[in-house]
């Protein structure tokens, strides 16, 4: 089963408004017509036009379309997230003129299915599981699946909770994720009653405070401590990024608090494009408990003829 990008189907981007969408469908729509097209596989292009358009008319629809694009790349097959389960459409359930995939995604949700009824059971649905999830900065970089238990409700047919069971899921950190973000994974909340549909698991995303890095977007900063000689007559330094060491060169006459920037060592955003590591620069005076250090800095006070207030 290959995924579909239904925003490249129609030619429109991500942030489309509705009627944007509208009218893109409707001059494909047209365009491939089997009646009046005489392209070739117009029949097979009306057919993923008319696809796309189902999937991203309704609010409901294209909300659950996009917490899966993020996993997914067009003509490519698809998996689905850590925990996602499919709802069918798989060679055996009668979907129309829609793939499998859409299928999967919607179940029996479109025209000629029960007059657009959603075809789910009529029970109650399950509850919604909210949770915090912390993660370190070098986590965001990594494709690794990160491990995450939580517990989850269970009720009675009579719709009373009756207790907790804990439920482990590995989980992908989505690309360019942010601190304060939240992921919905789709039907791992709490069980449905009465054959109603599951729940869904939100996770909000919480950066484990970093000993070395603050965040400011997409970009980290880091504190670089220098002797007064170094700002003065400058150095090479190296300096930590979450994957390693860099070598940062400071320029002779450097001053206290400037800051320095090393593109692509920050955060990722959504489109795998990493930010700048701000290098904040700052003197650190040696223990004047030396008597022959205190003479170099009197010698340097009378040489140096320099006045840190002319402005003040």
């Amino acid at each position: 089963m290959d995924f579909k990008d239904y925003y490249k189907i129609l030619g429109v981007e991500p942030t489309a408004d509705d009627s944007t969408i509208k009218a893109a469908y409707r001059k494909l729509a047209r365009r491939y017509h089997p009646d009046v097209s005489k392209e070739k596989d117009a029949e097979t292009k009306f057919k993923d036009v008319s696809e796309a358009y189902e999937a991203l008319k309704s609010a409901e629809k294209r909300a659950e379309y996009d917490e899966l694009r993020r996993y997914g790349q067009h003509g490519q097959p698809f998996q689905g997230p850590p925990g996602w389960q499919s709802r069918g459409g798989f060679g055996g359930q009668d979907t129309g003129d829609f793939s499998d995939f859409f299928s999967s995604i919607f179940g029996n949700r479109g025209p000629g299915f029960g007059g657009g009824q959603s075809g789910r059971s009529a029970g109650r649905r399950g509850q919604d599981v909210e949770m915090e999830l912390p993660i370190f900065l070098e986590e965001t970089l990594s494709n690794e699946s990160k491990k995450v238990t939580f517990q989850v409700p269970q009720y009675n047919a009579a719709g009373q909770h009756v207790s907790n069971t804990s439920k482990s899921l590995n989980v992908k950190i989505p690309l360019g994720v942010t601190d304060g973000e939240r992921i919905r994974l789709k039907g791992q909340g709490a069980p449905g009653i009465g054959g109603g549909a599951n729940g869904d698991l939100y996770l909000t995303i919480r950066f484990a405070p970093h000993p070395k890095f603050d965040v400011e977007g997409q970009d980290l900063i880091i504190t670089l401590p220098l002797a007064p000689w170094e700002l003065a007559l400058g150095t090479e330094v190296a300096v930590p990024t979450l994957t390693g060491k860099i070598n940062l060169k400071i320029p002779a006459g450097s001053q206290n608090g400037q800051r320095m920037r090393a593109k692509g060592h920050g955060l990722r955003n959504k489109a795998g494009e990493r930010g700048y590591l701000f290098v904040q620069l700052k003197a650190v005076m040696p223990k004047a408990s030396d008597e022959s250090v205190k003479a170099l800095w009197a010698e340097l006070a009378k040489k140096a003829a320099f006045d840190p207030r002319e402005n003040f």
